[in-house]
């Protein structure tokens, strides 16, 4: 996998940038830890842990991608498995959000929290099938717009979430 070294200090930017979203979106749940009690225990579920598990999954494929020599299949076969919990996982979102909260949050919240991430996801699976089937260089870019998606998503999800708590009565 020659052509992963190309990409390298992409994938030590995506992920050294996932990783510090993680920790503010630590920060930010230590902040308003007064409001994440029982009664909103599925909000916490519905908007912040999926921001999480997207940060969470760039910074995964940016340590898959780290690994010395990846085979194509290896790598394709965990970015398949990856994108494959990461579309059940946010059409479970969708499908909580849509339920519980489809009423009080706005097209924008509804599309940013689950069908782009899915969006993202769905690219993702796209590379791994290419990746494992012609181990093109096509796959890595393919795989980079992947992780902007979920990225951006992530970012776009911890603020409008560190907006809600900064609004929140104390």
């Amino acid at each position: 996998m020659e052509l992963l070294h190309d990409w390298h200090d992409f994938y030590v930017l995506m992920g050294t940038a996932a990783a510090t979203l993680i920790g503010l979106m630590f920060v930010a749940a230590s902040i308003g830890a007064g409001l994440f009690t029982d009664a909103h225990k599925d909000m916490m579920k519905t908007f912040l842990t999926p921001t999480i598990v997207h940060f969470c999954t760039v910074l995964f494929i940016c340590l898959l991608v780290a690994v010395p020599s990846p085979t194509p299949t290896t790598l394709g076969g965990f970015l398949a498995l990856a994108s494959a919990i990461g579309i059940a996982y946010s059409c479970s979102v969708w499908m909580r959000l849509r339920r519980s909260y489809g009423s009080v949050t706005s097209l924008v919240d509804q599309l940013w929290y689950a069908p782009i991430p899915i969006m993202g996801y769905l690219v993702l699976a796209a590379a791994s099938f290419v990746l494992l089937t012609r181990s093109s260089s096509i796959s890595l870019g393919w795989i980079a717009i992947a992780m902007s998606v979920l990225l951006l998503a992530g970012i776009r999800n911890a603020w409008a979430m560190t907006l809600w708590i900064a609004i929140q009565p104390k």
